[in-house]
């Protein structure tokens, strides 16, 4: 009897070694409106750290990327959203068209790797609303000192030359060989995925219509290139013109956005919102803005499951301490109340998770936007985050648990 404990003991530790190799290994896939890891349900608690390439660059520097990946993987924070671009500027890692410093995607390559070596899975953003790090408005500019007849930010949609440039990002990020791992990042399941944009929006059109198009012709072009990760379109979640009646969730203004149209593209495979109540709703008090960000999340969870049919990530939210009237008390109540509505609306299926915007490092005070938190220093909100993470890694084995019995 003892001899067969204890061989029981080491199949049981064999599988769970085995498991843990296999779920490092495989790809994040999308079915319905589930997101799953080698054929069993995939939840995350995760985070935004959109700085990490740029801060990179600087190889003295790299400890601060390491540091927060070893933080946030303690906090069993396990997938990570940052910028795959930097259009012009400061340490850019396309330079002008077609023109890329090796050594900026070396950074971009470091932080691949120091995301596999603590288990945390990246959605990489490749390219800007906003004019942070070159964005739409740098690929216009390109355009137009090249001669093309632009109007606006907004012809990055339309036209046909900008089109060309975003393109051969796509193809030289997707196709870039990791020079510390070797391997290709169309190829890397520490990737989980890729967004088009970072908050896309368009003024001359607020139907949604023009951005829809835009959709329709890039995420396909991803698709021709790496077929093995998902793919979003990086949205706020602004409702537009194809069902009106949603419309009332917004606001109370569009910004060239259409959520359901923009996401009902067949190659898009997981629809994404963000929610920043404090900016959008300046003025009102913390209830109103909690309650807005409620109905924020059911509406679009709601869609995106009923008629997208595809997952949803909450994948930018906070409070920001540059708010009249903010205490540490008073972030840690939104926090909560963020991550217990992503938590019971995960029971019934189509979330993943949420993405708190944004963890920093110690030493990092030139990133602070007032939504910072650094782990490490920050108790209270660290241990909000920590236990979130730990209810949903008990929800996915939940969940799959029960899989395996229906099964």
């Amino acid at each position: 009897m003892r001899f067969g404990c204890g061989l029981l003991l080491v199949v049981l530790m064999f599988l769970q070694c085995a498991n843990r190799v296999s779920s490092a290994s495989g790809f994040v896939q999308s079915r319905g409106s589930q997101f799953v890891l080698n054929g069993s349900k995939f939840l995350f608690n995760g985070f935004n750290s959109y700085w990490m390439m740029h801060v990179a660059v600087e190889p003295a520097d790299r400890y601060k990327i390491s540091n927060v990946f070893r933080e946030a993987s303690a906090a069993g924070l396990t997938v990570c959203r940052t910028w795959a671009f930097s259009d012009g500027g400061d340490r850019a890692l396309q330079i002008s068209p077609g023109v890329y410093d090796e050594r900026v995607f070396q950074a971009l390559d470091f932080v691949v790797s120091e995301a596999k070596k603590h288990g945390v899975r990246l959605i990489l953003t490749l390219s800007n609303n906003y004019k942070d790090f070159g964005g739409r408005t740098q690929y216009v500019n390109w355009a137009r000192n090249a001669g093309v007849n632009v109007n606006n930010d907004d012809d990055f949609y339309t036209n046909n030359v900008i089109k060309g440039y975003y393109k051969n990002h796509v193809q030289r990020v997707l196709s870039r060989i990791n020079t510390i791992t070797g391997v290709a990042y169309k190829d890397d399941p520490t990737i989980m995925g890729w967004e088009l944009m970072n908050e896309p929006r368009c003024q001359v059109d607020y139907s949604g219509k023009t951005l829809t198009a835009w959709v329709q012709e890039m995420a396909p072009y991803v698709k021709s290139i790496d077929r093995r990760h998902l793919l979003a379109v990086g949205m706020e979640g602004f409702y537009g013109d194809s069902l009106p009646d949603r419309k009332q969730f917004n606001p109370g203004y569009q910004v060239g956005t259409d959520f359901i149209t923009n996401n009902l593209v067949k190659e898009i495979d997981f629809s994404t919102i963000h929610v920043y109540p404090d900016i959008w709703l300046s003025g009102q008090n913390d209830g109103a803005q909690i309650a807005f960000m409620r109905r924020w999340l059911i509406s679009h969870l709601t869609d995106s499951k009923n008629i997208l049919k595809k997952p949803l990530i909450f994948s930018e939210f906070g409070k920001s301490n540059k708010d009249a009237g903010y205490n540490i008390n008073a972030r840690d109540t939104y926090m909560n109340a963020v991550y217990s509505n992503i938590y019971s609306l995960a029971r019934g299926g189509g979330i993943g998770g949420g993405l708190v915007w944004q963890i920093l490092g110690e030493g990092m005070e030139s990133f602070n936007d007032g939504y910072e938190i650094v782990l490490s220093q920050e108790a209270s909100t660290s241990r909000i985050i920590t236990q979130q993470s730990q209810q949903m890694t008990s929800l996915e084995r939940i969940m799959n648990d029960r899989q395996y019995i229906k099964n």
